[in-house]
């Protein structure tokens, strides 16, 4: 997981944060962050991970807000959804937002909210083809040690919008 996170983010985000940041990524950091995060097994926030063959594709994370400040108890957060650079536009990416989706909605939440760079033209492409939407609200976040602006994008749980 260490390895592709380290991949995923320097593809995806070679011209949205400093350079010198992204090529400072140390896979063995990420890898024990994540030994962390899944030795935990945390019910409210799952971890799911897409798999071909024995190799690890994708991985997502969901669960409540995780800033909650006056979003309702019926509202959840996509934390991010991180696929290797090989398997962009396969699908792999689809099938982690629509299991995030069911998840969230199996947990009780009728709507949920996620948190993307602006530039992230990719990524806010495919969240908007989903039925995700620019809500307005905009922040500056420390994200594994890099401070991004973000722009939050929310939808309903129980849409027709397929995926």
């Amino acid at each position: 997981m260490g390895r592709l996170h380290v991949l995923s983010w320097q593809a995806a985000y070679r011209d949205l944060i400093p350079s010198d940041y992204l090529d400072s990524l140390d896979i063995n950091q990420r890898a024990e962050h994540w030994r962390w995060m899944v030795s935990r097994r945390l019910d409210h926030a799952p971890l799911l991970v897409a798999v071909a063959g024995d190799e690890l594709v994708g991985f997502t994370g969901f669960g409540p807000v995780l800033d909650a400040g006056s979003e309702p108890p019926t509202t959840g957060q996509l934390y991010g959804i991180d696929v290797r650079p090989d398997r962009w536009g396969r699908g792999v990416g689809r099938a982690l937002l629509a299991a995030a989706h069911s998840g969230l909605a199996e947990r009780g939440y009728d709507s949920a909210l996620l948190w993307v760079l602006p530039r992230n033209q990719r990524a806010r492409r495919v969240y908007e083809h989903y039925g995700w939407r620019h809500d307005g609200a905009e922040r500056a976040a420390e994200v594994f040690g890099v401070t991004v602006p973000e722009v939050r994008y929310r939808r309903r749980l129980h849409t027709d919008v397929d995926l």
